[in-house]
């Protein structure tokens, strides 16, 4: 069974930095995917933040580029996203999301708080 867990996250002042990470355990081999980090606000729509491909290939919304960056660890099935000069508008429930490669489907980790005050 596939879990999803994600840790790093806490409070910080703008301009800080924090790493999460994210761990996805209990695949069979070579089945990871890719793996991406969404965030939600509480009343808005979980918003797609940062996707890393197994090919180590990456994509950000507009709004991180330049100040976030996803990795990977493919060994351990670990992806990191470093997060600088935060700012208050990026504080939200940061989620992990694994995919599949063998199977196509989702794996969703519980979130972790990110807090960011002027």
């Amino acid at each position: 069974q596939v879990q999803v867990v994600e840790s790093g996250g806490g409070s910080v002042q703008a301009g800080g930095s924090l790493r999460l990470s994210c761990v996805a355990s209990g695949y069979s081999y070579n089945c990871r995917g890719d793996m991406s980090w969404y965030r939600q606000v509480p009343g808005e729509e979980r918003e797609f933040v940062s996707r890393i491909y197994r090919d180590g290939s990456t994509s950000y919304v507009d709004s991180v580029k330049g100040r976030f960056t996803i990795s990977q660890d493919i060994s351990k099935n670990t992806v990191y996203l470093q997060m600088n000069s935060l700012k208050p508008e990026d504080t939200a429930m940061y989620y992990c999301r694994s995919i599949s490669g063998c199977t196509g489907r989702s794996y969703w980790g519980q979130g972790t708080q990110v807090s960011v005050s002027s």
